[in-house]
C-alpha cells in the first residue's frame, strides 16, 4: 500500500513514513559529512504531539507554565499548582488548529479536570487528542483502497497535595496511543500503533512578601515529565524514545495597587534524550554512544553534546552544545481585578536545536465561575514558519462546594 494525500501537504506523509521507516534511535546518529554540510543536530522523539503547549494561557506567555499561577490547565505544565488552586474543583476544555498555516485540517485538543476532595489534596486528569487529518490509501495503481485519519492520543491521572503552606508535590500517570498509519505495510512490515506509559513528577513553591508598600509574591516550579517506555511502530523497529524533558524557572508578580497586578515569568526546558553523536564511517568522532538504558540516556543527555560546527571544520565545546539545547519562555502578565488579563511572551529555541523562534499574544476575562482565554503566535525566525497564524482557545469553568 502507498498514500496519497487529500487536502493536505505531502510532508504529512514523508513525516510519517519518516518515523515507521528509519531504523535508528530516535536519538540515533549524524556523519560528520551530514553535520559539516549544514544539517541540523536535532535531539529527535516519538510522540511530539504531547510537548505541545495545549491551552491559551501558557500559550501566549511563550509556553510558559512550570511556574505560573496555578490555572485549570496545570496538568500539562505542573500538576502540583493544583494544590494551591483555590476553588473545590474545574474544568477547561482547549483547542488548537495546528499548522494550519500550511496544512488545513490538523488540530489538537485539551481536556482537563480536577478535584480537591480535601484542602490538602488534589486529584486530577486529562485527555489530549491530536488529529492529522484525513489521508487516503491507494495501492501502486492509484486506486483507491479507503482512507484513514491518523490520531495520537494521551491519557492522564495525577495526585497532587500540599506539603507545607507553601510547597507542594505531584505525580501524574500517562498513556500514549500513536497510531499514524492503520496497520499498512511500511518496508514490507505490517504497522502498528505505539503505545508508550510514562509519568511526570512535579513541585511547586509560593510566598508573599512586600515590596514598596506593595504586596508581591514570589514563586519557583520544576518537573520532569514524559519518563517513560520508548515506542515502536513495526515489529522489528527499532524503539524511539519519548520527549522526557526537565522544565523549571520562576515567577514574580507585583500588586501595583488593589486593582492591578503584573507577573514576570522565565522558564528553561530541555529535552532529557541523548543528542546524535558524530559518525566517520562506524566510528563516533565526537559526542557518545547511545545508551541502551532510559534512565542512563535521560543522565548522560547533560555531558553527551558532541559540539556545534562551524563553516571553518572546526567545532564548539560540548559544554556549548549543551547550552544550546536549552529552550528559553519568557512571559508578562498583566490582570485587572482579577477579572481580565493581557499577555505577552517569547520561546527561544537556538538554530542548530530546531530554530523555532516566535513572540505570542493573548487576553483572558474571568467572571464568576466562567472563564475564557485566546492566544496567537507570531514566528520571529525570518523564515515562512508553519507554526505563523497559530490560535489557542480555552474555555474554562470553576466548582465550588465539591468537598465530601
Amino acid at each position: 500500500m502507498i498514500f496519497s494525500s487529500k487536502h493536505k501537504n505531502l510532508s504529512v506523509i514523508a513525516i510519517i513514513l519518516l518515523l515507521l521507516a528509519n531504523g535508528s534511535r530516535g536519538f540515533g546518529q549524524i556523519s560528520i559529512r551530514e553535520l559539516k554540510g549544514g544539517d541540523l543536530n536535532t535531539i529527535n522523539t516519538a510522540v511530539p504531539f504531547i510537548t505541545i503547549a495545549p491551552d491559551s494561557r501558557a500559550g501566549a506567555l511563550g509556553d510558559a507554565g512550570v511556574s505560573t499561577r496555578p490555572d485549570l490547565s496545570s496538568q500539562h505544565w505542573n500538576v502540583a499548582k493544583y494544590a494551591f488552586m483555590e476553588e473545590d474543583g474545574g474544568l477547561a476544555i482547549s483547542y488548537t488548529p495546528w499548522l494550519r498555516h500550511i496544512i488545513p485540517d490538523i488540530n489538537l485538543a485539551y481536556l482537563s479536570t480536577y478535584f480537591k476532595p480535601t484542602n490538602e489534596q488534589v486529584v486530577s486528569g486529562s485527555l489530549r487528542y491530536f488529529s492529522l487529518g484525513q489521508i487516503t490509501f491507494t495501492d501502486i495503481e492509484g486506486v483507491i483502497q479507503g482512507q484513514f485519519t491518523p490520531f495520537e492520543m494521551a491519557v492522564d491521572a495525577g495526585y497532587s497535595r500540599l506539603f507545607t503552606d507553601h510547597f507542594s508535590g505531584g505525580i501524574i500517570f500517562r498513556y500514549i496511543h500513536s497510531n499514524l498509519t492503520s496497520g499498512q505495510l511500511v518496508n514490507g512490515e505490517e504497522s502498528k500503533p505505539g503505545i508508550a506509559v510514562a509519568a511526570d513528577l512535579g513541585f511547586y513553591y509560593q510566598n508573599d512578601l512586600r515590596m514598596m508598600r506593595n504586596d508581591a509574591s514570589y514563586a519557583w516550579g520544576i518537573t520532569l515529565s514524559n519518563l517513560g517506555t520508548p515506542i515502536s511502530y513495526t515489529s522489528d523497529d527499532e524503539a524511539m524514545p519519548l520527549p522526557s524533558n526537565m522544565r523549571l524557572g520562576g515567577r514574580f508578580d507585583y500588586d501595583l495597587d488593589d486593582y492591578n497586578t503584573m507577573s514576570f515569568i522565565l522558564e528553561f526546558n530541555k529535552l532529557l534524550v541523548p543528542t546524535r553523536p558524530i559518525m566517520e564511517g562506524d566510528s563516533i568522532i565526537r559526542g557518545r554512544k547511545d545508551p541502551q538504558s532510559i534512565v542512563l540516556g535521560m543522565i548522560q543527555s547533560f555531558y553527551d553534546a558532541p559540539g556545534i560546527s562551524y563553516d571553518d571544520g572546526t567545532y564548539s565545546t560540548g559544554f556549548r552544545e549543551e547550552l544550546a539545547e536549552v529552550m528559553v519562555s519568557a512571559g508578562v502578565e498583566y490582570w485587572y481585578q482579577n477579572q481580565f488579563a493581557i499577555r505577552a511572551g517569547y520561546f527561544h529555541e537556538t538554530s542548530v536545536k530546531g530554530n523555532r523562534k516566535y513572540a505570542t499574544l493573548g487576553v483572558g476575562m474571568k467572571l464568576n465561575v466562567f472563564s475564557l482565554d485566546f492566544a496567537y503566535l507570531i514566528p520571529t525566525n525570518g523564515q515562512d514558519s508553519p507554526l505563523a497564524n497559530t490560535l489557542r482557545f480555552t474555555l474554562g469553568f470553576d466548582f465550588e462546594s465539591l468537598k465530601l
